[in-house]
């Protein structure tokens, strides 16, 4: 167990202890990617046979770089602490489903929309788990508890997450329901932008969310944590924002870029973004 990650050191150990099973978040692999090419291919990883993943959906081509470089060996599940229920998607599944977190493992999936009406598949909702009965309650909070159920039945719960099916039953997370952007009257799901951004090389971590705006409403803001050696100027912005333009829809672009010296991010790789977030809603209502 590593006290603190640090990507050289994970293909280090990998060698050293002959490592045959691990779990990763995706900021890992995004950190590893961006390891110079002779650093990345100087660690025997032969002995590595499973690589568990969760914790924030995986960026597409992050994603299909780990599964070029480490082969077949990435394993992916969506879960919560609730026991509400489970996907589960192999490497070989998720290149015929690229972005998917796989088809039901535990529970039953339903795609509704607000008023809880169900959904066909390919429309994006809020996701639903049904069980034979209700598995959780929060601790001392029936109305958090309430909101987690169906309107209609009380054993389909939601984790929070906004998603789609395909024809075949597999998942595709949008984004949470709670980072949900809405500038003029448009929904931008902040996770699309993130996922963009990330890929730049003068990136470590990225944060989307959005602001006051007096015209829109609400306006796309990215904080930016630098790759290291980099130095947050005026100029590095201009640079990212540029690249967002070439890979997003005009709505989706953030409005502006701050940086920060380093995210604020748990060792599981959970992003505390309200923290980034509240600062610019100080007396305002979100």
């Amino acid at each position: 167990m590593m006290e603190r990650f640090d990507p050289e050191q994970a293909l280090a150990l990998i060698e050293r202890h002959r490592v045959t099973h691990s779990q990763w978040v995706p900021t890992m692999f995004v950190r590893m990617l961006k390891l110079p090419p002779q650093v990345r291919a100087r660690h025997d990883l032969s002995s590595h046979q499973v690589a568990i993943h969760a914790a924030a959906p995986c960026p597409v081509e992050v994603k299909r770089q780990m599964i070029a470089w480490w082969g077949p060996i990435l394993y992916e599940y969506y879960a919560g602490a609730e026991a509400s229920g489970s996907t589960f998607i192999t490497s070989q599944d998720w290149l015929e489903h690229p972005g998917s977190v796989g088809r039901a493992a535990l529970g039953v999936l339903h795609i509704c929309d607000e008023n809880g009406a169900e959904l066909p598949v390919g429309e994006t909702g809020l996701v639903y788990f049904e069980r034979e009965a209700p598995t959780f309650q929060y601790h001392n909070d029936p109305e958090k508890t309430a909101a987690a159920r169906h309107p209609d039945h009380a054993n389909w719960n939601a984790l929070g997450d906004v998603g789609h099916l395909d024809a075949e039953g597999y998942l595709y997370l949008t984004d949470r329901k709670s980072f949900m952007i809405i500038a003029g009257g448009v929904n931008i799901y902040p996770q699309a932008i993130e996922d963009a951004l990330v890929t730049h090389p003068k990136v470590a971590d990225v944060a989307v969310f959005g602001v006051p705006d007096p015209e829109m409403g609400e306006a796309v803001k990215a904080v930016i944590e630098p790759a290291p050696g980099q130095a947050p100027t005026p100029a590095l912005a201009e640079e990212l924002l540029a690249y967002a333009r070439a890979k997003l829809a005009r709505y989706m672009v953030p409005r502006s870029i701050d940086f920060i010296e380093e995210m604020p991010r748990l060792p599981t790789g959970k992003l505390y973004k309200r923290l980034l977030r509240d600062k610019y809603w100080e007396g305002r209502q979100i």
